[in-house]
Order: C-alpha cells, then sequence, then structure tokens
C-alpha cells in the first residue's frame, strides 16, 4: 500500500520533469559566483520580487539566519511571533549565532503581530536595552494569508520607528496564489524576503534570500560562516527553477484538496476539524483517543504528524492526488 503523507509538504519526490532538468543543468563554482543555473535562479527571484539580488541558500532556515545576520550586529534585537518559525523552529540561530536577542510576540488567531503591542516592545535608545532593529513576519503562518492592508500597516510603522522588515516566506507562493496577486504584491513590502521552494513548489532542496544588493552581499559571507557555500549546486537550483516554471499555478490544487479534506472529516464524533486555511488542515483528537487513532491511521498507511497534544496538522502537496484525499477520508470515518 502506498503511503498517503500529510505530515507536511516538504516530503515531496521530484518529479521526473524535474530530474530530467537537473541532469541537464549547467553547473559551475558557486562560491565563487560562477554557476549559471544558481545564478539563474538568483536573479530570477530577485526580478520577480522586486529586489535588487538574491542568494541561494541550502534550506529555509538558513535563508531567514542569513538574513537577520546581516540586517542585524551583536546586541541587537528582532521582534517576532510566538509561534513564528523564525522564533520557534530554528534551534534559536539568531541568538547562538549573532547574538541577536529575539522579542516574541503573541500573534492572533489570524497570525498577524498586533502592531501596538509591536510598537510597545520596541525599546527606548538606551545602553539598558538591546537594541531593536527589525521586525520579522511570516506568511503564511499555519496556513494562514496575511492581509495585505495589515503588510501595508506593518511597513508603516516599520518606516515610522526606523525598523527593517523581513518575510519568513516560506510559502510565499501558496499566500500570493490563495490571495489572487502576483508574488511580488506581497514582497513589495519588506526589505528581504525568504523563498523556500522544497515545499509546495516541490523541489528537493533550496531557499532563496533577497533584498538589496548590500545585504546580500552581506549575505553571502555569512553563508559561507554558516557553512552553506555549495559548489555544483546548479543541479539543486535547475530544480527550483522548473518548481518555479511549473509548479505555481498547480498550488490551488493543494488548497483545493485540503479543504475537500476538512469538509470530508465533518461530524466525526472523534474528531473536529478545527480550521482550514491554503493547504494545511487542522484537526483536534481528544488525548484518550491519540494512540488508537495513531495506530489505526498507520494501519491504513496514512501518515500523519501525531505527538502527545490534541492538535494534528495535516498539509497536502504535490504528491497528493484526489484519490489520495478520499482513501484519507474513509480511514478517518472508519475510526470514527
Amino acid at each position: 500500500m502506498t503511503p498517503i503523507d500529510l505530515r507536511s509538504d516538504t516530503v515531496t519526490q521530484p518529479t521526473q520533469s524535474m530530474r530530467e532538468a537537473m541532469l541537464r543543468a549547467d553547473v559551475g563554482d558557486d562560491v565563487y559566483g560562477e554557476d549559471p543555473t544558481v545564478n539563474a535562479l538568483q536573479e530570477r527571484l530577485a526580478h520577480d520580487l522586486g529586489f535588487e539580488a538574491g542568494l541561494f541558500a541550502p534550506s529555509g532556515t538558513q535563508a531567514n539566519l542569513l538574513g537577520l545576520l546581516s540586517h542585524c550586529q551583536r546586541g541587537d534585537e528582532y521582534i517576532v511571533g510566538m509561534d513564528a518559525h523564525t522564533y520557534k523552529f530554528e534551534g534559536g540561530g539568531a541568538a547562538v549565532f549573532g547574538s541577536i536577542q529575539p522579542q516574541p510576540i503573541v500573534q492572533a488567531e489570524d497570525g498577524t503581530l498586533p502592531l501596538d503591542a509591536v510598537e510597545n516592545a520596541i525599546k527606548p535608545v538606551d545602553p539598558h536595552f538591546a537594541r531593536t532593529k527589525i521586525l520579522c513576519l511570516e506568511n503564511t503562518w499555519h496556513g494562514r494569508v496575511l492581509p495585505r492592508a495589515y503588510l501595508a500597516q506593518a511597513r508603516a510603522l516599520c518606516d515610522r520607528r526606523g525598523l527593517k522588515l523581513h518575510l519568513d516566506g516560506a510559502r510565499l507562493f501558496n499566500a500570493a496564489v490563495a490571495d489572487g496577486v502576483a508574488p511580488r504584491e506581497i514582497a513589495k513590502h519588506f526589505d528581504s524576503v525568504s523563498i523556500c521552494l522544497s515545499k509546495g513548489l516541490g523541489a528537493p532542496v533550496g531557499s532563496v534570500l533577497v533584498g538589496s544588493r548590500a545585504l546580500i552581499d552581506d549575505a553571502k559571507r555569512w553563508r559561507k560562516v554558516a557553512g552553506g557555500g555549495m559548489r555544483q549546486s546548479g543541479l539543486l537550483a535547475a530544480a527550483c527553477l522548473h518548481a518555479l516554471d511549473h509548479h505555481v499555478e498547480r498550488l490551488a490544487d493543494d488548497h483545493r484538496r485540503a479543504k475537500t479534506l476538512a469538509d470530508g472529516l465533518q461530524g466525526l464524533s472523534k474528531v473536529t476539524v478545527a480550521g482550514q486555511h491554503t493547504n494545511m488542515v487542522f484537526i483536534d483528537v481528544p488525548k484518550e483517543h491519540l494512540d488508537p487513532f495513531r495506530a489505526h491511521m498507520d494501519a491504513a498507511g496514512i501518515r500523519m504528524s501525531i505527538g502527545y497534544l490534541p492538535r494534528i496538522r495535516m498539509v497536502t502537496h504535490i504528491d497528493i492526488d484526489d484519490a489520495g484525499i478520499a482513501r484519507a477520508i474513509d480511514a478517518f470515518r472508519a475510526f470514527g
């Protein structure tokens, strides 16, 4: 039985045509700036999103880290969501590598950081305090698309208070497709953006940080320091370019299938749908049912990240088709 893997959109396999694009890639030593395919990817995303330059990195975690290291110095501070990836799920890298202090803010239900709370968290210019330098947002957040009006308001606040604005855009293209706009309409509010190509877009590896040329020059040095300088990485960049050419519009299929999944789980006695946003579905399973639920779904070949908490996230992606969604719904209904 072929598993239906709902754990994340990071589990996708390269398509055959993507593998063929990788085989055809022109490559060179990217640490010397000589890989033509990496250069093409960096230039394309920078141009498409309205920035001067881009930098290819092995992961979204490193792309975010490079952005923070390039915007900040030791003893500076970034304001970030309490449940944001750059704060909660990246190993404390900004603090570990850059001595950059996080100032977490509790996120609203829609993923925004209340701007009055952000402004109240900005430190006075005083030797007692870390120097507040940057606000970090995430789009999508738990599948939620940040309102573009909110992004404009956050930009205005940062301009008024002298802060930079960074976007963890790991699923930026999901947000753009869901909102029906070009990605640059979201990116235009930010000083830097990280884009992950190995989630919904289906590339095996890679993220790109975009920003000003000066920022990217700094980030390139930090990438080397962090061990992210790769050599003939055009093989990977070719997969990313293929994803941009062929896998953006189809993100709407993932969003549709997530809605189909959420609709199909309505009315169950042991599982409650907590929400569906873009390609993510959230369910609640009472703690007393978690162990039998895990055993049941494992036996049915439905892979899920089931821990010790009632809230469970499921993510649709390029490797799950309509038949897979139907099979998952049948497995849920058999459990009750």
